[in-house]
Parts: structure tokens; C-alpha cells; sequence
């Protein structure tokens, strides 16, 4: 009797943190879609991204602030390096996840950091290893069950975190400039709109672009920034891009959080 006492008195108390919900959806994508299409080369690979990661940030917070943190951030930046970055070398995912952690303390602007930290890594490890470094890019093809069952779960979570309306800018935004693009350049809208059902978008467009320490806080702002990163990025895809979505929040973000700091200082 007094085990069960214990189990409803536990079951009654427990609270669910929402700071795991990120790192439960990121690993749900992972699964899903290395079970669907086996997207991971390599198990090594995702273990170092992921343990390069959590190192980096242990080893920078401590030096830095003298306290531990939590490694919620780290593990979603590892794991995102993990599934996106494809090379043949080990190297490129450990600097990949090294150079994400060390962007949330050394590029800071008044006091916080305004790169997403996994957006930041990738945009820079393509810069300087291009020849050794690619993306992820496919698509699920025609078994769309993962895709549907991932979007799903993920915008739930996503709006349970009261940022759902990010990632329908996002989308919405992504579909009407992919009509656009078809427009002009004569090419099949379904063509145009494919990129999106592929498992880079679900990490892009539930992570990256909705990280709330790397977005504005007006919730005006948040609508218009998901806006012009879609149109930023169909500026990038015309003129062939090939990681044109990175690209356009790598230029998008840091100006939109310093217009902001600026705008509410004054």
C-alpha cells in the first residue's frame, strides 16, 4: 500500500518540463527519418557532432560564467550538425558543432548571442571546407507517412511553446514565393515546393527559425522576420543557392535581433 501511495503521490506531482520537449522532437525526427530512408551514414559521425557539442559548451560555460548549465541547447545543436553535415571526415562535424557552441559566446551583441547556433556552424564550416562539406537534401519521396507524422507532432510541440505561428509564416511564406519562383522561371510548382518535405525543412523550420533566444520578442517582428527569410531565400534559390534557407538566416536573424535591440533601447 504504501508503494502505490507513492506512485499516485508521484504521478500527482510530476510536472512536465517544456525544456524537454526540443530535444524529444529533434530525436523523434532522427529516428523517423533514419528508420524511413537511413540518413545517417555513419553512427561515429552523429556521436561526435553530438559529444563535440556538449564539451564545447561544459568547457565554455565553466570558463566563461564559472557555473554548469544545462546541455538542452548543446544536444539539438549536435544533433542537427549530425543529421544535416555530410563529409567523409569526422573532422568537419566536431569543428561544425565547436564552431556552433563557441558563436553563443564570442558573437554577442549587448549581452546575448544573435546567430542560431546551428545555423551559424553550417553556414561556417561551408564556407571554410567547402570541398570536404556538403547538406543534407533529400526528400521522403513518395512515403510520406514519416513526413506527415513528424509535421505533425512537431507543430503541436511547437505550438504548445506558443511559437507555432513562426513556422506558419514560414511555410505560408515558403509556398507563395515558391509560386512566384515557379512564375518566372517557368519551372513545375511542385518542383519548386519539394525541398519542403524533406527532413533539412523540419529541422530548419522547428529549430532553427523558432530558437527563442535567437529571435525578435515582439510578436509583430516574429511574423515579419519568418516573412523575409522565405523571401530572402527565394532571392538566394534564384539566383541557385543551393543552401539558399541557411543562407537566408544567416543574413536575416543577427539583423533582425541588433534592429530590435536598438529600436527598444531607444
Amino acid at each position: 500500500m504504501q508503494l502505490v501511495q507513492k506512485v499516485k503521490t508521484f504521478v500527482s506531482e510530476f510536472r512536465y518540463n517544456r525544456g524537454y520537449t526540443p530535444p524529444l522532437l529533434i530525436t523523434g525526427i532522427l529516428i523517423a527519418a533514419h528508420l524511413s530512408f537511413g540518413i545517417l551514414e555513419d553512427y561515429k559521425k552523429l556521436g561526435t557532432a553530438i559529444g563535440a557539442s556538449m564539451v564545447t559548451e561544459l568547457v565554455l560555460h565553466r570558463l566563461l560564467l564559472g557555473e554548469w548549465r544545462s546541455l538542452n541547447s548543446a544536444y539539438i545543436s549536435g544533433i542537427s550538425v549530425g543529421i544535416l553535415i555530410r563529409s567523409p571526415f569526422l573532422w568537419t562535424y566536431a569543428l561544425t558543432s565547436m564552431l556552433s557552441i563557441a558563436s553563443k559566446y564570442v558573437l554577442r551583441y549587448k549581452g546575448s548571442h544573435i546567430w542560431n547556433p546551428s545555423n551559424f556552424g553550417i553556414v561556417a564550416i561551408l564556407l571554410l571546407a567547402y570541398d570536404d562539406v556538403a547538406i543534407l537534401s533529400i526528400q521522403w519521396g513518395n512515403n510520406m507517412w514519416p513526413m506527415l507524422v513528424i509535421w505533425i507532432i512537431g507543430f503541436v510541440s511547437i505550438w504548445r511553446l506558443k511559437r507555432f505561428h513562426i513556422c506558419g509564416t514560414y511555410v505560408v511564406s515558403f509556398l507563395l514565393f515558391a509560386y512566384v519562383r515557379s512564375f518566372l522561371s517557368g519551372d513545375p510548382f511542385l518542383a519548386e515546393i519539394a525541398p519542403i518535405s524533406g527532413p533539412m525543412y523540419q529541422l530548419f523550420v522547428l529549430f532553427m527559425i523558432t530558437d527563442p533566444v535567437t529571435t525578435v520578442k515582439s510578436k509583430r517582428g516574429q511574423y515579419l522576420v519568418a516573412f523575409l527569410i522565405a523571401f530572402v531565400e527565394m532571392i538566394f534559390r534564384m539566383n541557385e543557392a543551393v543552401y539558399a534557407p541557411f543562407y537566408a538566416l544567416f543574413v536575416v536573424g543577427p539583423l533582425a535581433m541588433i534592429i530590435e535591440k536598438n529600436w527598444r533601447e531607444r
